[in-house]
């Protein structure tokens, strides 16, 4: 029998055993200490509500991000990561965190810590294995106290402020298996030989981290596991090819994006890659041709060489492959923004391609048929090339999965059926520039998930159809500039459109109600008319553009602009508004260009304006403001374009104008010129070359095909200006950065030209025509070498023509006509090139071009050109040929007749003359007689 005691011990171990089994299932209850360090943290931070609103509850092991042990009920893990949530923690780290002492992961990544340090503390918890404190706004140097975290096998410090003296506390970490360290500065540091002394690292990302070329140390192993390495956007060359080439590594995917790589890429480096699923070498100097190494790469699915300047024909490499196996796992292929040439190629080999970028090369012919087999395909964007023919159902039928399409910028026509219906749903259809027209498309009407739709410059010759405005409901970008569609525009403000782009068109009617979310609006070159009191209706916080120019809007312009304060750009130019400029305007507190040109406004410019002190570009030009010049004007530091021209301004042009040390285009009016425009830097400075277009005067839309690509698609608006220039109303665009010009033509301009004028060595244009100015022209005009157009005409201007004139060698357009100037005009080959209009009516100059001789010339032969003085209608005057033939005439009377007469009359003379040719001919005779007996001897 079984004793007592015995069936003790196993009722013992049934119950312990069922305690363990039913442990998954009990209720794990947090340990009081750590519920209060975890509340003492929370304390730390700045307000109570977001991602902490549940740490409320006694049982902290159910509190948001917060994880115990299921069998110890310590915390062991605080993930706390708010980079997918709207908001994230604030305030710092408190160090109630050291009583967690079982805690082995710690994620704060992007929560908001005010640019604190990371907190020194952190290096006591030991016992972390794994460390995220990405995009936290952390400042200042990392703490040398993280070496202690000698059991850490995650670290990741990307995207905050931080600094490093050095890596050397890398040297702690022999378990660490993933490292982040991007946008952190280690250009001075030995990264590389740090780096290779990891043997368990398996994942590396230094994005941004100003990395130089480095070389390993000779008595330093590389690594074997690493597997996964970003190092884009850094400094390294092709050199660093060398030791990727040698590293005894396993490398499945590698990024060397946006570093100065260039040359061919070498073959050695290629081969190495035997694992390789994933190189992107974008945006670097890349040339030469695609290896054809790259094809044996059969584990390769992504492959991103997008902006180099690599060259070749891709039919040839891609085109012809037979062999099964090569490349077959390939999936994404990115050769956007290079030089390939030659036809697109027949990519039906790859049967698992997903993504095609073929975008801003030379590919020309027709778009292949075999496209249309790729079944697999998503995207396929084949734009900004030289394709041209038709693209028709047969290009498109068996690409099942695609969902975005983008054509454009190619001499392409889609000849499609109107009643096609396509086995595809399109998210985004990109076809600006290809004739897609004379109709609306309208097998567009079937892609009910569209999202983006480009149609611009698409030959469209049709009303809009009502189904555009409504069918689609996740539709937030319509681009359709630029073609002659009519029709009207319906209430827009229950759609989701963002962007809306409808420019240069034939649209009409009311300006409709717009989403409140709407952030570009651009309606220029229409026909729309009517009020505009209708965009007061409804707030707009995120409007950023809104462009109704050039359209036939009339009425005031509504003073409700403070439900727009995030407006950037504001063009309202070229209708025929009336009434004042609103007060409101002063509320646009982001306001980078204001546009109010050619309408009927009248009133001053409102005060309110010198709180827009972002504004760079102010068109009011051609209207009908009065008043003086504000002096306030001068406050506004950032300007770079003024125009005040064309209205009824009076007064003198303030003195304040100098501050404006950024303008370029300058276009003022009324009373004298101070002379302090030497301050504006951006004309003095002989500057020839392009800048990237300034945030002011350029916007750019950014297209992400795919979050985990660079590829990216941009469509630049520029901000235009129309400008008297050459003698005709030119309109700049990508050009309007270029552009140093001042106009202060047709006002009532007195006084003489500032010697300040003189200084603005990079002026490119200077109008003071039509003015009443008077003096010398300054005579150290020609050190504005830059000059393109110098107009001084209909002046009071008196005295000589500068002697520096001449060193004006770019000088294209001159106008010195209708002054009091004298004198002669200076020899140059540049000045004597200009018609003679260019002088005309001033009397008193002289020399070419112009007719008129100096007295210093009149006792020359005239240079000028024979054929225009035998128009000469003075008869009183003898032309050069003229004085050539009385001459020669002369010249034959009195050598003729002044020998033949001699002889005549003096007998004397004419025996003597005839004896010496007697005398001639007779020692002819005898030498000639001696030299036939000497020959006939011999």
């Amino acid at each position: 029998m079984i004793s007592d005691k015995g069936i003790a011990i196993k009722f013992l171990l049934f119950v312990l055993v069922c305690v363990f089994v039913s442990g998954d299932d009990t209720e794990v209850r947090c340990i009081e200490r750590e519920r209060e360090a975890l509340l003492s943290f929370k304390n730390s931070l700045i307000g109570d509500d977001g991602i902490l609103s549940s740490w409320r509850s006694d049982e902290c092991c159910e509190w948001y991000g917060v994880e115990c042990s299921n069998t110890t009920r310590h915390v062991i893990a605080l993930q706390l990561n708010a980079c997918d949530l709207e908001g994230g923690l604030q305030g710092k780290v408190g160090s109630s965190l050291l009583e967690l002492h079982h805690l082995n992961y710690l994620d704060l990544s992007c929560n908001y810590f005010g640019g604190n340090p990371i907190p020194e503390f952190i290096g006591s918890m030991k016992q972390l294995q794994h460390l995220f404190l990405k995009y936290s706004h952390f400042s200042g140097i990392i703490p040398p106290q993280i070496r202690n975290l000698t059991n850490l096998r995650s670290l990741d410090l990307s995207y905050n402020s931080l600094t490093t003296e050095n890596l050397d506390w890398l040297s702690s970490f022999s378990l660490l298996s993933f490292l982040g360290l991007s946008q952190i500065d280690l250009s001075h540091t030995n990264w590389l030989q740090h780096i290779t002394s990891l043997h368990s690292l398996y994942e590396l990302h230094l994005k941004s981290c100003g990395l130089k070329d480095n070389k390993p140390s000779s008595n330093s192993s590389s690594t074997s596991l690493l597997s996964i390495i970003d190092l884009s956007y850094n400094n390294l060359t092709s050199s660093s090819f060398d030791w990727l080439s040698n590293m005894n590594t396993s490398l499945v995917e590698i990024d060397l994006s946006g570093n100065a790589f260039g040359g061919p890429i070498p073959i050695a480096f290629i081969e190495s890659l035997v694992l390789i699923e994933h190189l992107d070498l974008s945006s670097n100097m890349l040339q030469g041709q695609i290896l054809q190494s790259l094809c044996n790469l059969s584990r390769l699915r992504v492959l991103v060489l997008y902006k180099n300047e690599i060259r070749g024909e891709l039919d040839e490499l891609f085109g012809n492959i037979s062999v099964k196996g090569i490349l077959e796992s390939l999936q994404i292929l990115d050769l956007a923004d290079n030089k390939f040439n030659g036809l697109v190629p027949d990519l039906r080999a790859f049967s698992a391609l997903t993504e095609v970028y073929l975008r801003g090369n030379n590919f020309t012919g027709s778009t292949p048929l075999s496209i249309g087999q790729l079944s697999e395909l998503q995207v396929l964007d084949l734009s900004n090339n030289s394709l041209e023919g038709l693209v028709s159902e047969s290009h498109l039928i068996k690409l099942d999965k695609l969902k975005i399409l983008d054509l454009s910028y190619n001499s392409l026509t889609l000849h499609i059926a109107p009643d096609w219906s396509p086995t595809f749903q399109l998210h985004m259809i990109f076809l600006g520039g290809c004739n897609v027209g004379p109709s609306f498309p309208k097998w567009i009407q079937t892609q009910r998930n569209l999202s983006y739709l480009d149609l611009s410059r698409g030959g469209i010759r049709d009303e809009a159809p009502t189904w555009l405005w409504t069918i689609f409901p996740s539709l937030d970008t319509i681009y359709l500039s630029d073609n002659q569609i009519t029709g009207s525009i319906p209430n827009l403000s229950s759609t989701s459109i963002i962007y809306l782009e409808l420019s240069n068109n034939r649209f009409s009617g009311p300006i409709p109600l717009f989403y409140a979310n709407a952030r570009t609006i651009q309606l220029n070159g229409n026909m729309f008319s009517g009020s505009i009191s209708s965009i007061c209706k409804l707030p707009h916080h995120h409007l950023w553009s809104l462009d109704l120019s050039n359209n036939k809007l009339v009425g005031e312009v509504p003073d409700c602009w403070e439900k727009m304060p995030a407006l950037f750009s504001l063009n309202l130019a070229d209708n025929s508004f009336l009434g004042e400029i609103p007060r409101s305007f002063g509320s646009l507190v982001q306001l980078n260009t204001l546009r109010l040109r050619g309408n009927n406004l009248s009133g001053e410019l409102p005060s309110s304006l010198r709180v827009c002190q972002y504004l760079r570009l102010v068109d009011v030009g051609g209207n009908e403001l009065t008043g003086e010049i504000p002096t306030w004007i001068g406050e506004m530091y950032n300007m770079e374009i003024l125009n005040l021209r064309g209205n009824k301004l009076h007064g003198s042009i303030p003195p304040q104008i100098c501050n404006l040390t950024d303008i370029r285009i300058l276009n003022l009016s009324s009373g004298k010129i101070p002379d302090c425009f030497n301050n504006f830097t951006q004309m003095v400075e002989k500057n020839t070359k392009q800048a990237y277009p300034s945030v002011g005067l350029s916007y750019i839309y950014i297209s992400h095909y795919s979050d985990n690509l660079p590829n990216k698609k941009f469509r630049l608006f520029y901000e235009y200006l129309s400008v008297q220039w050459k003698g005709r109303e030119w309109e700049y665009r990508k050009n309007l950065k270029l552009l140093k010009l001042i106009d202060l033509s047709s006002n009532r301009l007195s006084g003489s030209i500032p010697k300040s004028f003189s200084s603005m060595l990079g002026l490119i244009s200077l109008n003071l025509s039509r003015n009443s100015l008077s003096g010398n022209i300054n005579r150290d005009i020609g050190e504005m070498e830059m000059l393109e157009c110098l107009d001084l005409s209909h002046n009071q201007f008196s005295g000589a023509l500068p002697t520096s004139l001449p060193q004006l060698h770019y000088l294209a357009v001159l106008d010195l006509s209708n002054n009091f100037l004298f004198g002669k005009i200076p020899t140059s080959t540049q000045l004597q090139s200009f018609n003679a209009s260019a002088y005309a009516e001033n009397d008193g100059l002289c020399g070419p071009p112009l007719p008129a001789l100096c007295p210093e010339d009149s006792l020359r032969p005239s240079t000028t050109n024979p054929g225009e003085n035998m128009n000469e209608k003075d008869d009183n005057g003898l032309s050069f040929m003229q004085e050539v033939g009385i001459s020669m005439a002369f010249g034959v009377i009195f050598g003729f007749w002044g020998v033949v007469g001699t002889f005549i009359l003096k007998k004397s003379w004419r025996i003597a003359y005839f004896n010496f040719w007697d005398a001639v001919g007779d020692w002819f005779y005898v030498k000639i007689a001696v030299f036939v007996s000497k020959w006939r001897r011999s």
